[in-house]
């Protein structure tokens, strides 16, 4: 069952005695939890009722003797087992073992006023072992895996809806840039500047631009649009703010070498013949990355981005030895980097080292 479906039938008071709910996606698990423990349970119970394990530490027989327990107050009881090792096709090694005959017995009658939550964080399940197929079976199975690139605005967008707001397709655009795909960032910001403007207000380009979170994956991203545009004076300060942030130099070079490094790979296989679904299969990286580096290699030859990684490798080679300062290091960068972008010989950037 999706995620969405799910949530309807938690939100109708339709529960299931067990739930699985698997995958990297932190911000689906988060949030399924945290309806079941609305809907779930009475304001009262709250504090009484929820019980949370971790299967690394705890064995299951414990959680199975506490939903088998009645509740002393309310009507139902939800309990949460994170990490249940036994899913996966190599559990690593714990101090104690899991009694899965007795979990197997519980799945085929579990008990009407406990809810259980399985939360496996894994990308798979091990399809082959006879607890996974049972608990597959007799189990409400919830997916949480990273959504698509392509569904992150349409998530910003319902994100607004629940604050009771509305944003613009250039305040998504940034939001995205920023935070990438991670969901549980993007609803904080999405919360942080819905308050600020207000019920039935609208994020707009310049809200956004004031109030996101940098963070310096992104900011590595403006740096690059800084040197794109030749803008010497924009891209000193996004260095500044990092270096206010407590961003060491060494490590802005290692991001813009990963930056020009994904921009030079997504332009040698654009001239192959790959199509952004194979480039991300290729790269391993994410779609969206993919997507902003095919828009940006257009601005650069092949060479002139081969030369931005011997200047990066350079730059890193002076910091760690201690031959340059480290500001000045990265702000000569910086200079470098858009003298080639404005066309200047490369020869002479690599030079002023």
């Amino acid at each position: 069952m999706t995620y969405i479906d799910s949530l309807k039938k938690i939100k109708k008071k339709q529960f299931s005695p067990v739930y699985l709910l698997y995958g990297t996606e932190s911000f689906l698990i988060q949030d399924l939890k945290k309806q079941l423990i609305t809907y779930g349970l009475m304001e009262q119970d709250k504090d009484t009722n929820i019980s949370s394990y971790d299967l690394e530490e705890t064995p299951i027989q414990d959680v199975i003797a506490d939903a088998e327990t009645y509740p002393f107050f309310g009507e139902r009881k939800v309990i949460f087992a994170h990490n249940p090792l036994f899913l996966k096709a190599k559990p690593d090694k714990v101090s104690f073992e899991h009694d899965l005959d007795l979990l197997q017995s519980y799945l085929n009658q579990p008990v009407d006023y406990s809810i259980i939550v399985f939360i496996a964080p894994y990308e798979k399940l091990d399809e082959r072992k006879k607890v996974t197929k049972l608990l597959k079976k007799q189990s409400e199975l919830i997916p949480c895996q990273p959504i698509k690139e392509w569904e992150l605005g349409q998530w910003i967008k319902d994100m607004a809806k629940s604050s009771n707001v509305s944003i613009d397709e250039q305040a998504n655009d940034a939001l995205i840039q920023e935070m990438g795909s991670n969901l549980l960032m993007i609803q904080s910001e999405v919360e942080k500047m819905a308050l600020y403007v207000g019920d039935g207000g609208k994020i707009t380009k310049a809200v956004a631009d004031e109030l996101i979170s940098s963070n310096p994956n992104s900011s590595g991203l403006k740096l690059v649009d800084a040197v794109i545009a030749a803008d010497l004076g924009k891209a000193i300060l996004i260095y500044k703010d990092l270096e206010k942030a407590k961003e060491e130099p060494i490590v802005l070079v290692a991001l813009l070498a990963s930056q020009f490094r994904t921009i030079l790979h997504a332009k040698l296989l654009k001239q192959k013949g790959y199509s952004q679904n194979q480039m991300v299969q290729q790269l391993k990286a994410h779609p969206y990355v993919i997507k902003m580096s095919l828009t940006r290699e257009k601005n650069f030859s092949a060479t002139q981005l081969q030369t931005m990684l011997v200047l990066c490798t350079d730059t890193d080679a002076q910091i760690k030895q201690g031959r340059m300062d480290k500001n000045l290091a990265f702000e000569l960068l910086l200079n470098q980097m858009i003298a080639i972008r404005k066309g200047k010989n490369e020869k002479q950037g690599i030079g002023a080292f």
